[in-house]
């Protein structure tokens, strides 16, 4: 244990006490958002970040150790295990390294060198390899027998030998390796006959690049033309560079037995050493760059499940559509569905007036306070025709993604929340649903399904998933929850909840009515002490009798305010409404064994903003009423727009059309941008000048504004 938080401390530059007691949270049953917020002391304040490289380093240690005990378990089983093997092994942390200790010892299929070594050649690759023998025929001769006929078998035999032996040999493994780290060319060729069906990959039919350098995205969409038999991909260095120095190393003289180690080498070179380390790198490059698309994915995912939420407003709900129309569904302002119809106001009914009084009437009938419009297909014009509708209030009309609203809406939790309502209705439930709380409706979806990642179907599926699920568990408990409406699928991502208790605090809530006090979570079948601990601080209680039931500061520290309020002469609900009263509290003053100046920071910070939703306003927007299709897109033309995705090499804005345009990485500024996510974020509303459109191929370039 005691090596793993050194090593750990080492690569992440991070103390080894900060580590350990890291490690125990978490052994302990602690979630990373709860260590966070709530352990600053022990951690030494770090965020969630940090502790996720900690968990996930801490993981890959020790599934290193348990390689390490199988590879001394097989060795041993051998009888080949010595004490300097062991000592090596022992002292080995770095996957590559390990595995070039074991490979002479590894269980492997029968090997030409194997298929020599049984023909009786392995003592002439011992003369050959010593290389001090000029006459290697009359050598030779004397291992000739029934299987080795000749003096040439004899020798292509013990090259074999040789040839894996080198292979084996954790020197010359290092010496290919490191040429491949520094050299190592990824070269692209389009394969034989299928010029025409992988036009989509056409840029990379003839290409080659520095493999330290290539971008995620490039490596990823090669690996993709692949994958689906339109690319042919290889991986090597100089051959002549990397053969000297292995012929520098193994071929010590100048004679025939010398001749013969220099075509091992070149044998080994070719046939194994070469293939390994092609395949050691093209693992390793394509982790990287599935890391590179999976950071993107989990910033943008971030940036969605922390959008501006309207809040609990009442809401008329349209998922356009032209055909078969617009399905229209009003909610109440706790997102309840309150009536379902269709209208045609676009071809090839035309209803428009007949469409636009059933709107007007539905806004009357129902209060409503705001329209959510999908932006799919009719979306841009069913805006329009909202926009011309003269209602008797206030309504604010807004855009909303329809990405993964069709997955929701097909799937089992939407038909247990809908089951006597068909897709279309669900589907439009869901997006005026997300325009009141993004991240409450969003939970529900596979977050692959939501539309804003790069090659998220090409990268490790297990890393993603890991990296997501983390994301949405950050996001749901940064936020927090009001455990009174929020459904089961938000309550699963609270710190400590998970599906199970989920089910039973909403099945409790629906048998005895709303919590009233943190305290009743306790009265929830299954709920114990620890959950408790984990969960009460990301739970909010509104018109609790305790104020702070309905704030981040933890039940564990209740005592703590309700001091400072004792020493102030004051209630808790005075500490609350009054800075002047706040501002007299001496944090030093409570420090104790257990609670230090972090969480006493916090618990102030807290008391000022108590209920504050941490995402910002959210805020109306407007196409530009002249551009309706990509036939209206003119360079020059300088529009609005909103960001919907964000890749490696750029971002792509909806400025109104079907078609998304693009704003490079080189258009985003004035000055070199590494990182599209440094300027822009997901929703955010830009001025964008347009500068080329490609009708036939649907695309448009743009250039960032502001």
């Amino acid at each position: 244990m005691d090596i793993i938080i050194s090593l750990i401390s080492k690569q992440l530059n991070i103390s080894e006490r900060q580590i350990r007691n890291t490690l125990k949270l978490l052994a302990d049953g602690a979630t990373i958002p709860f260590i966070s917020r709530y352990r600053k002391e022990a951690t030494g304040g770090l965020d969630e970040v940090q502790i996720a490289a900690i968990a996930d380093a801490n993981d890959k240690l020790t599934e290193l150790v348990k390689r390490k005990e199988t590879i001394v378990k097989t060795i041993a089983e051998q009888g080949a295990l010595t004490d300097e093997l062991r000592c090596k092994i022992d002292d080995t942390w770095e996957a590559n390294a390990l595995e070039d200790l074991y490979l002479p010892y590894k269980p492997k299929r029968r090997t030409r060198g194997q298929m020599a070594i049984e023909r009786g050649l392995e003592p002439l690759a011992k003369i050959i390899m010593a290389q001090r023998c000029n006459d290697l025929d009359l050598q030779a001769e004397r291992y000739l027998n029934d299987q080795v006929p000749d003096v040439k078998e004899a020798l292509v035999g013990a090259r074999d030998i040789i040839a894996e032996w080198i292979n084996e040999n954790s020197f010359a493994r290092n010496i290919v390796r490191r040429q491949f780290a520094r050299e190592a060319v990824i070269t692209a060729r389009v394969a034989k006959g299928k010029e025409a069906d992988g036009d989509k990959y056409r840029d990379y039919f003839d290409c080659s690049e520095p493999l330290r350098r290539i971008s995620s995205h490039r490596l990823l969409a090669m690996r993709r033309g692949e994958k689906e038999g339109f690319l042919k991909i290889d991986i090597s260095v100089c051959e002549d560079g990397v053969l000297d120095k292995l012929h520098n190393v193994f071929v010590k003289a100048a004679n025939a037995a010398s001749e013969q180690v220099k075509l091992a080498v070149d044998e080994a070179y070719k046939r194994l050493l070469k293939p390994a380390i092609e395949t050691e790198f093209a693992a390793t490059s394509k982790s990287k760059a599935d890391a590179e698309a999976i950071a993107i994915f989990v910033d943008n995912l971030r940036q969605l499940l922390l959008a501006s939420p309207l809040g609990q407003k009442r809401i008329l709900s349209i998922d356009p559509g032209f055909r078969t129309g617009c399905k229209v569904v009003c909610l109440d302002a706790q997102g309840n569905l309150l009536h379902n119809e269709t209208i045609y106001p676009h071809p090839p009914r035309n209803e428009y007036a007949q469409a636009m009084r059933k709107i007007a009437h539905l806004v009357e009938q129902y209060e409503i306070e705001a329209i959510a419009v999908g932006n799919g297909t009719a979306g841009r014009e069913t805006e329009q025709f909202v926009q011309n509708i003269r209602f008797d209030r206030d309504v604010q009309v807004f855009v909303v993604s329809e990405n993964g609203a069709s997955i929701y809406s097909a799937s089992k939790i939407a038909r247990e929340e809908f089951p006597d309502y068909d897709v279309t209705v669900r589907g439009a439930v869901s997006l005026g649903r997300r325009l009141m709380d993004p991240l409450a409706e969003l939970v529900k979806i596979d977050p692959k399904s939501i539309g804003v990642g790069q090659y998220q179907h090409d990268v490790d599926q297990t890393a993603l998933k890991k990296a997501l699920d983390t994301t949405v568990e950050s996001c749901v408990n940064r936020v927090g929850v009001n455990v009174n409406t929020a459904g089961k699928y938000l309550l699963t991502y609270i710190s400590g909840i998970g599906p199970q208790l989920a089910q039973n605090i909403v099945d409790y809530r629906t048998e005895h009515g709303a919590f009233e006090s943190r305290k009743a979570l306790l009265k929830v079948p299954k709920l114990g002490a620890k959950a408790f601990e984990q969960c009460a601080g990301f739970m909010r209680i509104e018109n609790s009798d305790n104020p702070l039931d309905n704030s981040a500061v933890h039940p564990e520290s209740y005592h703590l305010v309700e001091q400072m309020a004792h020493d102030l002469d004051c209630t808790v609900a005075d500490l609350l409404k009054n800075e002047t009263l706040r501002a007299q509290i001496v944090p030093e003053k409570y420090l104790s064994d257990t609670v230090g100046l972090p969480t006493l920071k916090d618990i102030l910070a807290e008391l000022a903003k108590p209920t504050r939703d941490p995402r910002t306003t959210i805020q109306v927007f407007a196409f530009d009423p002249n551009i309706k299709t990509i036939d209206d897109v003119r360079a020059g033309q300088i529009v609005p727009g909103i960001i919907t995705n964000i890749t490696k090499f750029g971002a792509f804005v909806d400025i109104g059309v079907h078609d998304n345009g693009l704003i490079h990485i080189s258009n985003m500024a004035d000055h070199f941008v590494s990182d599209p996510t440094t300027v822009v974020s997901l929703h955010q509303q830009v001025q964008v000048q347009v500068l080329d459109v490609d009708v036939a191929r649907h695309r448009i370039q743009l250039k960032l504004l502001k």
